[in-house]
């Protein structure tokens, strides 16, 4: 088993850690100073307290799991010894790289440097290192602690060995793990999610439909299917003589925007930037998005649930 340690503990810092101490690992974290690491261990309990309240498992366990993660501002505590690093924090690449180069004077050659980067290359990100071999990205998806997948993505002098331990400890984590084969921007996951935004926002700035009615189409309908069988399998389904056909003639009216609509810029903008301003496409006054983002962790709690049921 690897020796975890996990740098910053912001949103995906900590959900990262923390489902790896659900999983029996212990795990060290780096958070910046005294106030990012009030917010971790609040988002922690708060995450353990819903996992609990959903017979994830029980208060008892709850304890035990907090107890495997360390939280600490001393870096070089939290990656003493360490056999496997996971970086988490902003997406930004000089900021990223100068905080390699410090990481490669505490860390020992032989020690798997990853980044949770959700877009930028991996070949860019070791371009400064001593030892490219050994970096590697794992994408989680937020909320790392409920969304199985993680995409694993080498640059260009990632050795096969550092691969096969990354493989080797998200496996541990009893994540979803996926290769990604070439370094490409948005990985997988985020240029299928991307391509199917670019489409609503089309729609909803040609009025095609209310925004509501944009959603229910993906919720009461591929939402429902997508869980089970993915856009490939559904082909297969569906017929894949079907799906050429309405391939070649829809391929050419869908949208080919190459940057963001007009709807979103006017958005973004004004500053109305969703839940955390308060106001984006939709009103996210009062509660509102408190109670949303609550059923959507209740149905990801559900279809783990679920997972574990399938074995």
């Amino acid at each position: 088993m690897e020796t975890l340690s996990v740098i910053g503990s912001g949103t995906m810092g900590h959900s990262i850690a923390l489902n790896a101490a659900w999983r029996g690992m212990d795990v060290r974290m780096y958070g910046t100073n005294e106030e990012d690491i009030r917010r971790a261990e609040q988002g922690i309990l708060q995450k353990l307290r819903t996992m609990a309240e959903n017979g994830l498992f029980s208060m008892e366990e709850s304890a035990a799991i907090r107890n495997r993660i360390i939280i600490s501002d001393q870096l070089e505590t939290v990656v003493d010894g360490a056999t496997f690093v996971i970086e988490a924090i902003p997406e930004n690449l000089e900021l990223k790289q100068t905080f390699y180069a410090r990481l490669e004077e505490l860390i020992g050659t032989d020690t798997v440097l990853a980044s949770n980067t959700s877009g930028l290359q991996p070949s860019d990100l070791a371009a400064g290192l001593r030892h490219p071999e050994r970096f590697i990205v794992t994408h989680f998806w937020n909320p790392a602690h409920l969304i199985p997948l993680v995409e694993v993505v080498g640059g260009k002098q990632t050795s096969d060995s550092t691969r096969e331990r990354a493989m080797d400890l998200l496996q541990e984590m009893e994540k979803k793990p996926i290769v990604v084969k070439q370094e490409i921007q948005g990985f997988i996951g985020n240029r299928l999610q991307y391509a199917l935004f670019r489409e609503a926002q089309a729609l909803l700035d040609a009025g095609v439909a209310d925004k509501e009615d944009i959603d229910a189409a993906v919720t009461y309908s591929i939402g429902r299917r997508l869980p089970v069988t993915g856009p490939l399998m559904s082909a297969d389904f569906g017929g894949l003589d079907v799906f050429k056909s309405i391939s070649d003639y829809l391929f050419s009216d869908l949208s080919t925007l190459q940057s963001s609509g007009e709807t979103l810029d006017s958005l973004v903008g004004s500053g109305k930037l969703g839940v955390k301003s308060g106001e984006g496409f939709y009103d996210w006054s009062g509660s509102r998005g408190e109670e949303v983002s609550a059923e959507r962790e209740n149905m990801l709690i559900r279809f783990l649930k679920d997972d574990e049921r399938k074995g």
